[in-house]
């Protein structure tokens, strides 16, 4: 008890004694700041849902203004260069204002749409789009009008947004973007204002005004010819102007890239007698002739990788590991190349049932960017129209392109000159001569058309 009773005391003096060194400490007065409450209204911005889009088009608001958003709910339908796509937000909040309407279009990276906190905000966010209601709605980067910047304060910190060329501008002229004032949409940082901030002055555009009848007359003595201006084709009486779609402005860009890469081609003709029975044959269990020329192709792509390969930056080969099939598909408006990945892995059934699902997502344009841009070899097939032969162009990124035709009655004659008539098909191959040679191709065309000639290794 003792020993207990010593104990107990000890506890209670060591806890006095600690009680007392706390109240002897210093009291010094606390300031509490009162939280400051500001008002979030966030830009809802057009995204990036390719690695070639530039710009997308309003197809649909799902939601409209005054609508309660939560965060990963479907709020737009834009139109990028390949498919419709389902844009979500990222934030909970209300949908204040719809800044680019349905059938506008506007750059990525630019303000589509308005989102408020709360509903006293909504007021706010609307006078803020009323404020830059002068300014462009597709989010191009036209010279502004001197004015000073929407919403910038040089008290409070603020958000820099700025484009990304803009971003680019800066970093190369060691502008601290930081100290830029935004002139481009919600006082959005532009090319244009990075440039003034560097002392940089845009070149005047040079307008030549057409010289007088009399110039004009004398300047065939003159011995140096004029430099050619464009050439304006008249108009047709009657005609109209129908602007291009974003998959078709897609499209052109990317024909025009092409024309960079030097490319050649080869023609063979391969025999399709078995390949015809065999398509008889799995036709009634959902087969395409697409998918079994897709499954030879990336047969033969297996025992050639060259032909699947590619070059990038004109100085090395990329040897890709996987074998994506492309296969070119006429849409409304437009042309798209579903994928077909790891074709020489999968079975010609699943294959097909792959194929299917694919082009019915293309249809309705609900494809996504994985499955429109990972090809590595495309297949395009015209011999369901009758065409018998026709050369495809390069899509950028590839290292060949094969165009497959009709496969018709044909005479051919054997090694000991007797004639029979057999289905042939011609198959030309557009390849880039960079990564690609002639005997490569070659070699891998007489591989190709051992198998369709030879179509058993095809359903295993």
């Amino acid at each position: 008890m003792a020993s207990l009773q010593s104990s107990a005391i000890s506890f209670s003096s060591s806890l006095g004694r600690f009680s007392t060194t706390r109240t002897m400490l210093p009291q010094k007065p606390r300031n509490y700041k009162l939280p400051v409450v500001e008002s979030k209204i966030r830009e809802i911005f057009m995204p990036a849902l390719s690695s070639t889009m530039t710009e997308g088009k309003i197809v649909s608001w799902v939601k409209s203004e005054g609508d309660v958003l939560s965060k990963g709910e479907s709020v737009v339908v834009v139109e990028s260069d390949k498919a419709d796509m389902d844009v979500e937000t990222f934030y909970d909040g209300i949908l204040a204002v719809i800044v680019v309407n349905e059938g506008e279009t506007a750059l990525v990276g630019a303000p589509i749409g308005l989102l408020a906190e709360t509903e006293d905000e909504i007021a706010e966010a609307k006078a803020k789009a009323k404020g830059q209601s002068g300014g462009s709605s597709s989010g191009s980067e036209s010279t502004p009008e001197p004015q000073s910047p929407v919403g910038v304060s040089s008290d409070e910190p603020k958000k820099i947004v700025a484009t990304p060329n803009a971003k680019k501008l800066a970093k190369q002229h060691k502008i601290d973007i930081n100290k830029v004032n935004g002139t481009g949409p919600f006082g959005r940082i532009i090319s244009e204002d990075v440039e003034k901030a560097a002392g940089i002055t845009p070149a005047p555009s040079k307008s030549i005004s057409p010289p007088p009848a009399a110039a004009t007359a004398a300047a065939p003595a003159v011995g140096t010819p004029a430099k050619a201006a464009p050439v304006s084709l008249p108009e047709i009486p009657g005609s109209t102007v129908v602007p291009f779609t974003t998959m078709q402005v897609a499209v052109s860009k990317n024909m025009m890239e092409s024309l960079s890469v030097p490319t050649f081609r080869v023609g063979y003709p391969v025999i399709t007698d078995a390949l015809d029975d065999l398509y008889l044959k799995v036709k009634k269990k959902g087969v395409t002739m697409t998918a079994l020329l897709a499954k030879a192709a990336a047969m033969a792509l297996a025992q050639h990788p060259v032909v699947n390969s590619s070059c990038k930056d004109g100085k090395s080969f990329t040897y890709n590991s996987s074998i994506n099939i492309a296969v070119a598909v006429a849409i409304n408006g437009g042309l798209i190349t579903p994928v077909l990945q790891d074709a020489d892995k999968l079975d010609l059934y699943l294959l097909s049932q792959k194929w299917k699902e694919l082009v019915e997502k293309a249809r309705a344009k609900q494809l996504q960017p994985h499955e429109y841009n990972s090809g590595t070899f495309t297949l395009s097939n015209l011999g369901m129209f009758g065409v018998d032969r026709f050369d495809a162009i390069l899509p950028p990124g590839q290292g060949a392109i094969m165009a497959v035709g009709a496969s018709k009655p044909t005479p051919v004659a054997n090694a000991d000159g007797f004639f029979s008539v057999k289905n042939k098909m011609l198959v030309n191959v557009t390849a880039d001569h960079r990564v690609v040679y002639g005997a490569d191709l070659a070699a891998f065309l007489q591989t190709f058309s051992k198998i369709i000639e030879n179509p058993d290794s095809l359903t295993m």
